[in-house]
């Protein structure tokens, strides 16, 4: 990662399906506003049993069906280390919110991905739309795309400030 850049890292259970789908939208959204040298994105689950293992193939063929690519893609488990690399890390749902802040040293910035949604209810979540049809999938790239739009927007608010490296900015 760039030392400079601002860190957001998205977490779901398996990073197999939620998380990685957020990680491909938030990278376009940042990347559409012009900040992809300012912000690195990425992804991780909570649970270790997939990793090494691409996206869920319903998961790239949601993506693909909206022009994303998530064919570069690698499962892997989120460590309690990674929170002095990450700015933001943000969960899909409560039981991975929960968990991560477990993890959280003191003052860490953990929230759930759906509160950059402004559309969203208070606490909304991600659903895991794993033991489920395609249909779910789509459902949940919408959700993604929502919350992503918004983060996109405010990451580009607080980054075009005068000098936007010279401390990382709290959401």
């Amino acid at each position: 990662m760039d030392a400079m850049s601002y860190r957001v890292c998205v977490v779901c259970l398996g990073n197999i399906c939620r998380s990685p789908m957020a990680e491909v939208v938030l990278r376009k959204a940042v990347a559409d506003r012009g900040l992809d040298g300012l912000v690195t994105v990425d992804s991780a689950g909570t649970g270790g049993w997939h990793q090494g293992r691409p996206m869920d193939e319903r998961a790239a063929e949601a993506l693909a069906g909206r022009g994303y690519d998530g064919s570069a893609h690698r499962a892997r488990q989120f460590l309690r280390e990674w929170y002095g690399q990450a700015d933001l890390v943000l969960a899909m749902d409560r039981e991975n919110l929960r968990a991560l802040r477990r993890l959280a040293p003191p003052g860490a910035d953990v929230r759930l991905f759906r509160s950059f949604d402004p559309a969203a209810p208070e606490g909304a979540e991600v659903p895991d739309p794993y033991y489920g049809d395609h249909e779910g999938f789509t459902e949940v790239l919408e959700m993604i795309e929502a919350a992503a739009e918004g983060l996109a927007g405010e990451l580009a608010e607080r980054l075009r400030a005068p000098h936007p490296r010279e401390s990382a900015p709290r959401l």
